[in-house]
């Protein structure tokens, strides 16, 4: 295995080394048990709490672990929820409603099992960044993982190989971080399995944000949800907000939606409370078809843009404009929507490089 890098931040550092996997066995193979441990017994009724413990040797301290908190509570025979935050250490309001959720959650009310993980990429919690910090990885671009691999690998790796198969329902709670900020929703893939699909979207529907998106075109082949999709399990993420902050509204929708999303499965008792903002009850169901919907910034500059999440955009108006600040003689450059309809994504921050994402634009959902 080739050397390739060293990360060194002020509580984390590791040496980064080239690895595959394979499906067949051998180095690097997800078949392979996983490095990582847990106090937890998953078949053992009530309360527990504890955590993963994966191995991280670094330079003060040899035999260092990273601690992942996880509490499980069961009781009865229902259906297993998983809920997942932090797994970008920079979206907040997931991390907030799941810690609640888990404080909180009666286990004689239970019927059925939660396994409730608030903060999956604790590195990268503690940093306040996407990547974590010990390999410098999108955790969330690492399924299946690696039970060899780096921390981010080896940590996919567990999560898809011993807490997934467990599981019926996961919904993994996003914001979109420092990257840019999003209208308030839930989101999925759209599946060929009919009956599949309307379940998922009633599931989304339950949680109760305003907006709904089967969205596609973008990187998401190597995602939690690819992995849970992938073994036929009901998959559903949110964008609560973003732009670096915690939303007031985000955070509450997060909280009420983790508790509609029991209610819906029968988990705990009680009818999902829908009820949006403006008066409606109804979640609205939108669609990202294909790139086209994605507006890229051309070159590095200081974007400007002209619309906040969650307004009617049209083909051919601006996006914004990319201003040369630097550049005193350099006009800045236009950037226009490609298609029609509802902005679910604006630009985070101001300087942007070339190829950054600076508008997602989404349409009504219509069933096929």
């Amino acid at each position: 295995m080739k050397l390739v890098n060293v990360v060194d931040s002020s509580r984390y550092s590791i040496q980064l080394y080239n690895s595959s996997y394979t499906e067949g066995g051998g180095m690097g193979s997800t078949s392979a048990k996983s490095r990582i441990t847990c106090e937890i017994d998953f078949a053992k009724t009530g309360r527990q709490s504890g955590y993963l413990r994966a191995p991280l040797s670094r330079n003060t301290s040899a035999w260092g672990v990273v601690e992942i908190p996880i509490v499980v509570v069961r009781n009865g025979s229902g259906p297993t929820i998983l809920f997942t935050g932090g797994v970008h250490g920079d979206e907040y309001e997931g991390p907030i409603a799941i810690s609640t959720l888990a404080r909180t959650l009666d286990p004689g009310a239970v019927e059925g099992c939660v396994i409730m993980m608030p903060a999956v990429n604790v590195p990268a919690v503690h940093n306040d960044t996407r990547l974590s910090p010990v390999d410098n990885r999108d955790l969330n671009r690492c399924f299946p993982g690696d039970p060899r691999g780096v921390f981010s690998e080896m940590l996919a790796h567990y999560i898809d190989s011993v807490i997934l198969p467990m599981v019926d329902v996961s919904v993994d709670l996003h914001t979109a971080g420092h990257s840019g900020d999003s209208i308030y929703s839930t989101n999925m893939h759209h599946l060929e399995d009919r009956a599949a699909m309307k379940r998922t979207m009633e599931a989304a529907a339950a949680f109760g944000a305003p907006f709904n998106v089967v969205f596609s075109g973008v990187d998401e082949g190597a995602t939690l949800t690819s992995s849970v999709e992938r073994r036929g399990i009901l998959s559903l993420g949110t964008e609560l907000g973003g732009w670096g902050r915690v939303s007031v509204e985000g955070t509450r929708l997060a909280r009420r939606g983790v508790k509609n999303i029991l209610k819906h499965f029968g988990v705990i008792e009680g009818v999902p409370d829908t009820r949006q903002a403006d008066g409606s009850l109804a979640t609205r169901h939108m669609t990202v078809a294909d790139r086209d919907c994605y507006s890229f910034a051309p070159a590095v500059g200081t974007f400007e843009p002209r619309n906040v999440a969650g307004e009617d955009v049209h083909a051919g108006q601006p996006a914004g404009y990319l201003h040369f600040v630097e550049d005193v003689d350099k006009p800045p450059v236009e950037v226009r929507y490609k298609r029609s309809g509802v902005l679910w994504m604006s630009a985070g921050p101001g300087r942007v490089a070339r190829g950054d994402t600076i508008a997602v634009v989404m349409s009504d959902h219509v069933a096929t």
